[in-house]
């Protein structure tokens, strides 16, 4: 039992040490490579700890090959766009000056549904508004609307809203974050300023954000917990 849990506790140490090695993505946004060789490394990774007559360097030794091939990969892509052509393809246009690239979509096997889908999780709510959408290498869908539907923005409309920088979070229940202090060009004597402004201890406090230009948010602990 002990024999399982150190080799367990080992090769998640291993595999998330590899994630971090071949770069920090969401799983919706691997390029086909990635995403193959984290499947790999995850079913590799499953059968030392599983059978533990099995050597766990019979384990480690793959992944660590993987790893390599993916870190090489990524290079060699960065480098050579027909080599990243070849691995991830290539963009696909399935709207274009807001028509409907029908023999895109066949090339895909994407229905009209999905593209509807995809539409709909991007805030656009008729495909009408749609001067081109654009399927990129990691299956996600970009899209620009018809000048006439984007919305204003602020320069469009001569108006310069203040910069108060980034917002962030300076304590999170009741724990100083230093870093985030520093990105919102504060420190803890401020906190402890304001805390004695309001009358609260800093225990009381679930969270509060703060940004440059000095305007904070407090929520307090709930009563009892």
């Amino acid at each position: 039992m002990a024999i399982s849990f150190v080799r367990t506790l080992l090769l998640y140490i291993v595999v998330v040490a590899a994630v971090r090695l071949m770069g920090k993505r969401q799983i919706s946004e691997l390029q086909t490579s990635e995403l193959v060789v984290t499947l790999l490394i995850s079913n590799l990774a499953s059968v030392p700890m599983q059978d533990t007559g099995k050597p766990l360097v019979g384990g480690l030794v793959p992944i660590a090959v993987l790893v390599i091939c993916e870190i090489f990969a990524s290079g060699l892509m960065v480098k050579n766009g027909l080599f990243r052509k070849l691995i991830c393809g290539r963009p696909i246009i399935v709207i274009y000056n807001g028509k409907i690239q029908q023999s895109e979509m066949r090339r895909l096997r994407m229905t009209t549904e999905d593209l509807c889908e995809q539409l709909r999780q991007k805030d656009v709510f008729s495909i009408q508004d749609v001067a081109y959408a654009i399927v990129e290498t990691n299956g996600k869908l970009s899209v620009i609307k018809k000048p006439d539907k984007e919305q204003p923005t602020a320069g469009m409309l001569n108006v310069v809203p203040p910069d108060t920088g980034l917002e962030t979070v300076v304590v999170s229940d009741g724990v100083i974050s230093d870093v985030s202090l520093a990105l919102s060009g504060k420190n803890r004597a401020w906190v402890e300023g304001v805390l004695n402004k309001e009358g609260l201890l800093l225990p009381d406090i679930f969270l509060m954000t703060a940004d440059m230009k000095g305007d904070y948010f407090i929520v307090r602990k709930d009563e009892g917990k």
